[in-house]
């Protein structure tokens, strides 16, 4: 009998400290899944939380195209699908752009579904009207990003040889605004004499008029290759767009549009036209894809529709693979493709190749 009671106490005992084992592990995973920062809203670093309960704390830069990027204390720059954020507590004030136009301002804090942004006066809304993130105050120097970089190319068609080459990319984004300025530049004079002389920049303006849609009041641009027999080319004009692909990873944007072209030749035979003018059908096409942290593939294509005195038709293909080095730092490979159906000849009768191609080699700078 003594032995039964022993069994039983022996096993009652067991079994409460199982209880008080598994009610302590318990508590502890729901403490840490209930784990906040110390105060209601941070005072030096932004916080968010991923749906995996995991926090990171930094600096929030800018939520856009339901791509959050985030500067972590630890992990340097990272990128996250909103979707993948469950919480959002910030030190700093934030812009919240909504559906309609509206813009919040003030510290923003993000639970699930719900969104509270408090400043001069708080106002709580769903996340689903949340558009665009920006941070800090509404000045001119917050819409601003960029991009320079410098380096070597290859070159092979019209001219075979190494020249250098230049590329500059400023982008102003607002709630319903993109504006985007691109230059891209190959020069080389040896002995005196100019071997290269390719210019191109472009000048686009966006207006969202929905998360996907978006006008186009202004689409630029301007080319020069001597090489190419082109002294000056200018486009103007306008046109429409649409996001297809909007995540974290990948980005894919096409545009069409209506312009007028004017081309200046460089050398043309006596009694042919100097010029050319012709209206012009524009169809162009964006797409970039984060491959990995450090690595992303980028395409950017434009085709120009024009008349055959201005060459048929011309397109413009810059691809290629950007790779994160230390920090803003970034190499760059980077291939362009110009092609004109029908170049016009020079004064000797030479007809320019239809197809230049480049290979450029850079070093970059985000900022």
């Amino acid at each position: 009998m003594r032995i039964a009671e022993s069994s039983l106490s022996f096993g009652g005992v067991a079994a409460l400290s199982a209880v008080v084992l598994l009610t302590a592990g318990l508590a502890r995973a729901e403490e840490t899944r209930d784990w906040q920062p110390a105060a209601p809203m941070p005072e030096t670093f932004d916080w968010i939380q991923l749906t995996s309960d995991e926090w990171l704390k930094g600096k929030l830069i800018a939520m856009y195209e339901d791509s959050l990027d985030f500067d972590s204390d630890e992990l340097d720059d990272l990128t996250f699908d909103f979707g993948d954020v469950r919480q959002v507590l910030s030190a700093g004030t934030m812009q919240v752009g909504l559906v309609g136009g509206d813009v919040a301002i003030g510290k923003l804090r993000i639970d699930g579904d719900k969104v509270v942004v408090i400043g001069e006066q708080t106002v709580e809304f769903e996340r689903s009207q949340v558009l665009t993130i920006t941070s800090g105050e509404p000045k001119e120097s917050n819409y601003w990003s960029g991009k320079v970089g410098a380096g070597a190319n290859f070159r092979r068609g019209n001219t075979e040889q190494l020249e250098s080459n230049a590329r500059v990319t400023l982008k102003r984004r607002t709630v319903t605004n993109r504006t985007e300025l691109d230059y891209l530049g190959n020069y080389n004079v040896t002995e005196e004499t100019t071997i290269t002389d390719n210019q191109r920049a472009s000048l686009d303006w966006d207006r969202f008029v929905s998360h996907r849609f978006f006008l186009s009041p202004v689409l630029t641009e301007y080319f020069r290759d001597p090489f190419q027999n082109i002294a000056h080319r200018a486009t103007i004009g306008v046109g429409a767009g649409y996001q297809i692909i909007d995540t974290s990873k990948v980005d894919w944007q096409v545009t069409t549009g209506v312009a007028y072209q004017k081309t200046r030749f460089d050398d043309v035979a006596e009694g042919d036209p100097e010029s050319a003018s012709t209206p012009t059908l524009l169809v162009a096409t964006v797409y970039d894809h984060e491959l990995s942290g450090s690595v992303d593939f980028n395409l950017g294509y434009r085709l120009f529709l024009v008349n055959e005195e201005s060459g048929q038709y011309t397109h413009h293909l810059v691809t290629g693979f950007e790779f994160d080095l230390i920090g803003s730092l970034d190499f760059d490979i980077t291939l362009v493709w110009d092609r004109i159906e029908k170049p016009r000849s020079s004064s000797d009768g030479a007809i320019p190749l239809k197809d230049d191609y480049r290979l450029n080699f850079a070093l970059s700078f985000d900022f």
